[in-house]
């Protein structure tokens, strides 16, 4: 595992503050064509993730990529995370990485 470059957890919200850098997020699969797949961040705001998705794209899916625009990621690396997945949590999980528990995760 290459630990020189670690990805920053983020949702919407935070990925404006990591443009040009590596990020992780988990979104919601709301729709998929071709290269590009549009889903919804753990804060239930729309994401766009471009790149070559696994086939088939299981309800929530991991990508950690380059963070391209406040709301785009082009992904290098995608996982999925099947049909349930409990977003609140990630959601604080983010929340606490760019917070007072920020010097654990950089």
């Amino acid at each position: 595992m290459d630990t020189s470059n670690p990805a920053v957890f983020v949702n919407a919200e935070l990925l404006r503050m990591y443009v040009g850098r590596k990020v992780r997020a988990v979104i919601q699969v709301v729709r998929s064509d071709g290269g590009v797949v549009v889903g919804k961040s753990t804060d239930e705001k729309q994401l766009i993730v471009k790149g070559s998705p696994p086939l088939p794209l299981t309800t929530y899916v991991e990508v950690i990529g380059i963070a391209e625009s406040n709301q785009a990621i082009h992904a290098e690396i995608w996982t999925n995370f099947g049909d349930t997945f409990d977003a609140y949590n990630y959601n604080q999980l983010c929340l606490l990485a760019n917070g007072e528990y920020k010097h654990l995760f950089i």
